[in-house]
C-alpha cells in the first residue's frame, strides 16, 4: 500500500460522508511535503456576466467523491505516482477584486517556494493571470494549453484591465508567456469586432477555432499541439465553458457549438509527455446547474489532469 495520501475508498466510508477534500484526500499535508499541490479559488469578481464561480470549488469538491483512483483507461495511477494532497482554498476578499488578485499571487508565490504543482479550481478566469506570475517567476516564460469559449484577450473591461476577459494580454504583456507556445482551442461565437482573433494570432499562438473540432476525434489535433507547446515549463487552463452548455450549463457565459466531454478530455489526455507546471479548472458556477453534472464533468477533468502531471506512472 502506497505511503502517499490516498483518496478515502467508498468502502472505507459511504461516498456521501467524510472529508470535503477533493476526492475526499486526507488534507493534512504541508506544501513542502507534496509533489501536488490542490488548490481552491473561490473568486468571481472578475465576471462580466453571470456571477457564482465562487462557488465552484466547493461543488466541484462535493462532487469528486464519486472519483475513484485508478484511470482504467489510460492506466495512469496519480495517487500511487506522486504525493497528491488537497491544500484548502485561498482567502480571498469578497469586497475587493484588486486585493484578492493580490492575496492570490501572494498565495501561489509562497506556494513555489516548494517544488509543488498546482491544480487550481476556480474561481472565474481572472484567478489565472495572479497564478502565471507566480509560476513564471520560477520556471521562466510558459507555454500554455488553454481551452475556453473565448480567447480572454480584451484590453479592458469596462475599462479595468484585469478581468476574467483579460488575463492572457496582461500575460502576454508581462512577459509570462512563451507566445509561440500557447495554443487556444474550442474558441467560438459572436466578437465584438471582425478581428477579435486576430491578435493572439498575431502574438504566435494557435488559434483553434471549435469549427475545427467539430465530429472528429481531437487525437491528430493534440499531436499537432504537443508539438507547438513542447520545449518547456507548459500550463493547462481549462474553461469550463469550452464544452457545450448541453455538458456544462452551470458557468457564467455559456456559448453554443461548443466542445464534447469526450474531446475535453481528448484534450487533457493529450497533454501527457509534456512538462506540465500547473493546471486549472475554472468557471464552474454551480447555482445554474442543479442537478451538479457541470461540477461533476470539472471534478473528472480535474483528475484526468492529474493524470497526465510529469512522473504520473501507468499501470500494465
Amino acid at each position: 500500500m502506497s505511503e502517499n495520501p490516498q483518496p478515502l475508498g467508498g468502502n472505507d466510508m459511504p461516498r456521501f460522508a467524510g472529508p470535503g477534500t477533493f476526492m475526499r484526500l486526507p488534507g493534512r499535508s504541508e506544501p513542502s511535503d507534496l509533489d501536488v499541490a490542490v488548490v481552491g479559488v473561490p473568486f468571481d469578481l472578475g465576471t462580466s456576466l453571470r456571477p457564482g464561480a465562487r462557488f465552484g470549488p466547493r461543488g466541484i469538491r462535493n462532487e469528486s467523491m464519486l472519483i475513484r483512483p485508478y484511470n482504467m483507461a489510460t492506466r495512469a495511477a496519480p495517487f500511487d505516482s506522486l504525493r497528491i494532497d488537497d491544500i484548502g482554498d485561498v482567502a480571498t476578499n469578497p469586497f475587493d477584486k484588486n486585493d484578492s488578485v493580490a492575496r492570490i499571487e501572494a498565495f501561489y508565490r509562497e506556494l513555489m517556494t516548494n517544488d509543488v504543482i498546482p491544480i487550481s479550481i476556480g474561481g472565474d478566469h481572472t484567478i489565472v493571470l495572479p497564478i502565471l506570475r507566480a509560476l513564471a517567476e520560477k520556471h521562466g516564460p510558459l507555454g500554455v494549453v488553454h481551452v475556453d469559449a473565448h480567447t480572454d484577450i480584451n484590453d479592458s473591461q469596462f475599462g479595468e484591465k484585469i478581468a476574467h476577459g483579460t488575463p492572457f494580454r496582461r500575460a502576454v504583456e508581462e512577459g509570462l508567456l512563451d507566445t509561440n507556445r500557447v495554443a487556444q482551442i474550442g474558441v467560438r461565437a459572436t466578437g465584438y469586432a471582425a478581428d477579435d482573433f486576430d491578435w493572439p494570432r498575431e502574438q504566435g499562438f494557435r488559434v483553434v477555432q471549435v469549427e475545427e473540432c467539430w465530429y472528429k476525434s481531437l487525437e491528430p489535433l493534440m499531436e499537432e499541439i504537443r508539438a507547438k507547446v513542447e520545449g518547456g515549463p507548459v500550463y493547462l487552463s481549462f474553461d469550463i465553458d469550452g464544452l457545450d452548455p448541453s455538458f456544462a450549463p452551470g458557468t457564467g457565459t455559456p456559448e453554443i457549438g461548443g466542445l464534447t466531454v469526450p474531446q475535453g478530455m481528448e484534450i487533457i489526455r493529450g497533454c501527457f509527455g509534456l512538462d506540465l507546471v500547473g493546471c486549472d479548472l475554472v468557471e464552474v458556477a454551480p447555482v445554474y446547474d442543479q442537478s451538479g453534472s457541470t461540477a461533476l464533468t470539472a471534478a473528472n477533468l480535474l483528475y484526468e489532469m492529474m493524470c497526465v502531471l510529469p512522473g504520473v506512472e501507468r499501470r500494465d
